[in-house]
């Protein structure tokens, strides 16, 4: 790979196969529990060094707003590194915002891998992981690499061994409508003292039923967001008929199904059956990150 650009640069999606709210710290914030599971619906990012020091960001899809999370992961490498090189940074946005899918995190955390590499930084990947949070509480979860029981506010991960999220389909469908994630915690809907789990209880209940067909815990936003947003509730019952179950991911309004483990998914969509204002992708997991050598 030519050391002045790196090309077709991924950057992928995640769910939240289960998002337990388990408490509030002193200053606000929540205190959640969840699994993030990786996805291959992904961006795709262009990055070409430049020698004067300039960060640009360029919309090859929709466009994205001028200090998007890309940019702002850019300039705080920048700073923290000294560095006194640039970047032009292509984006071609396909996974949708609002979602729930994390994709903007996901774009931040694949800006700092591919700048660590571009800008010859070699930093470790706990080195990058303390400049992810700031940038939101997804972040440092891409950072990782792995799927992970997360913790916190999003900071505390867990690594998750390839047993317990075997290879799987999923079915996702995100309505037209988008969420603000501000009125899904401030809802009087949203549980916020559900019992903590352990990583040992996602394992043993994946261990006895399979895996992440066993449809572990719930979603504590969903409700919130049902009452908010009565797309979300169409698209669960949308994904129920065909595929016997469905869950909202994050703070939605992307909803998804457990569609299958083999080499093709159980059931599928025709092109013209999905509603026209909605975007729906069958997707398959990730065992890892596809950047997770770039750190170090």
């Amino acid at each position: 790979m030519p050391l002045h650009a790196l090309y077709d640069v991924p950057a992928p999606a995640k769910i939240n196969l289960f998002l337990h709210v388990v408490g509030r710290r002193p200053d606000g914030y929540h205190l959640l529990q969840s699994v993030f599971a990786l996805i291959d619906w992904c961006d795709t990012l262009h990055f070409e060094r430049r020698s004067d020091g300039r960060l640009a960001r360029h919309d090859l899809g929709p466009a994205l707003p001028a200090d998007d999370l890309s940019l702002r992961a850019a300039r705080a490498l920048q700073q923290a590194s000294g560095c006194t090189l640039g970047a032009d940074i292509s984006v071609l946005k396909q996974v949708p915002w609002g979602a729930g899918l994390g994709g903007g995190s996901s774009d931040a955390a694949s800006t700092l891998l591919a700048l660590n590499r571009l800008w010859r930084l070699h930093w470790p990947r706990e080195r990058l992981a303390a400049l992810a949070l700031p940038l939101g509480a997804d972040v440092p979860f891409f950072i990782g690499g792995d799927n992970a029981f997360v913790e916190g506010i999003g900071e505390q991960l867990t690594p998750l061994p390839p047993e317990a999220l075997p290879p799987q389909w999923f079915a996702v469908v995100k309505p037209a409508a988008s969420i603000a994630t501000a009125a899904i915690f401030s809802s009087p809907l949203l549980a916020r003292a559900t019992k903590t789990a352990i990583v040992m209880d996602f394992l043993a209940d994946a261990k006895q039923r399979g895996g992440i067909e066993s449809g572990y815990g719930q979603n504590d936003l969903q409700p919130p967001a049902e009452s908010h947003c009565s797309e979300v509730t169409q698209v669960a019952a949308w994904l129920e008929q065909r595929f016997g179950n469905s869950r909202m991911t994050g703070s939605g309004s992307a909803v998804f199904a457990r569609a299958g483990t083999g080499s093709q998914p159980l059931a599928n969509w025709a092109a013209d059956e999905l509603p026209p204002t909605w975007v729906g992708r069958m997707c398959r997991s990730l065992a890892r990150h596809p950047l997770v050598e770039w750190a170090g």
